[in-house]
């Protein structure tokens, strides 16, 4: 008995690319799959979007604001009715204790506004009414600070910032920390010892007192922030690279350059910086995410970036002070560091189990 058998359309060949495109797709797909989507998404258009386009996307300028509109919430914050305390004076009658520590007490809170009081600031608790508090405006999404700058735009402008330090800083850090360890690892002996010594002197210091230190030695400004955290990131160059370039040294290609008559600089360029190279651009990701938060901490601190420019520290530093009423001048330069940083270590993470050879096998 005869059995048939079906071909398909083209004959074997269109099977087989049929087959090839579907094993294409699979890998494509198990690529995807693996790649950090959500953390380059957030980075995109958190930090690289907004600080290279931030003049053109801004609303409104991030220096200058109008005090008219100041404290205004964000656009999405509805009116609102709210109960208002009556303050009143105190006059023939000795004031009442109790009534003056609830009065402060809701004062402070922010529950009663002070519309009346004595000259010596006594006051006594009165009448409660109820008053309509208006709502956000979408001229202002994120709403405005005390000065009524629109917090958006600040928030763009400080992105680019953020990004400009951690580039700069990076890489100065970066290109000595890398060229001191290669040095070291290459020359050994007495300059080895001596250079890792002063790396475990600067480690040994706790990085934002050290910040401070130079801060105040050097005075505060835009170049003198990316030259501090420069001087703060070497040490960890150096030492991860200095680990690196040691084992590299050893190998048989190393000598064979040596016998072919290679200079010490030609052999560290031409042999031991590119196989150190992926080391190289691990650590830089994973140290945008400290870089932000040192900027941040010595902007929050008044030693970073000068006022009035609209860094992420910065604004959080102007938001503390009325974080109970208007939380999101403090909230959302917060929530954009959280995020970065977040989204950096991930990446670096990805980073480093694609480049590196033992993690890529496993």
């Amino acid at each position: 008995m005869a059995v048939q058998t079906s071909v398909p359309p083209g004959g074997a060949a269109a099977g087989v690319a049929t087959g090839a495109r579907g094993v294409l797709a699979g890998r494509i797909w198990s690529e995807v799959r693996r790649f950090p989507v959500i953390p380059m998404f957030i980075l995109v258009f958190l930090l690289v979007i907004p600080a290279i386009f931030a003049d053109v996307l801004s609303p409104h300028h991030s220096t200058i604001g109008d005090l008219d509109r100041a404290l205004e919430p964000p656009g999405w914050v509805p009116d609102r009715q709210r109960s208002q305390t009556v303050v009143q004076r105190v006059r023939d009658k000795n004031p009442n204790e109790v009534s003056i520590n609830n009065a402060r007490r809701n004062l402070n809170s922010g529950v009663a506004t002070l519309i009346d009081a004595n000259g010596n600031g006594e006051v006594d608790l009165g009448e409660t009414v109820v008053r309509l508090e208006e709502g956000g405006s979408w001229e202002y999404p994120f709403g405005t600070d005390k000065q009524g700058r629109d917090v958006l735009s600040r928030m763009m402008h400080g992105a680019r910032i953020s990004l400009a330090v951690s580039c700069l800083a990076i890489l100065l850090g970066g290109i000595l920390g890398t060229g001191l360890g290669m040095v070291a690892a290459y020359r050994g002996g007495l300059l080895d010892a001596i250079l890792m010594r002063i790396v475990d002197i600067k480690l040994a210091f706790p990085s934002i007192l050290l910040a401070l230190t130079l801060v105040v030695a050097i005075g505060s400004g835009f170049s003198t922030v990316i030259i501090v955290i420069a001087l703060l990131l070497w040490a960890r160059y150096a030492r991860v690279i200095r680990g690196e370039a040691l084992a590299i040294r050893e190998r048989d290609f190393i000598d064979r350059a040596r016998v072919a008559g290679a200079s010490n600089l030609r052999i560290m360029m031409r042999h031991i910086f590119p196989n150190v190279f992926n080391t190289v651009i691990v650590l830089a990701t994973l140290e945008v995410g400290h870089v932000i938060i040192l900027e941040a901490t010595l902007s929050f601190l008044g030693a970073g970036i000068p006022r009035p420019n609209p860094a992420w520290g910065l604004m959080a530093a102007d938001g503390r002070e009325v974080i109970t009423s208007s939380y999101w001048i403090f909230m959302f330069p917060c929530l954009a560091i959280v995020l970065t940083v977040l989204s950096m270590n991930l990446l670096g993470d990805w980073l480093r189990d694609r480049l590196d050879p033992k993690l890529r096998n496993v």
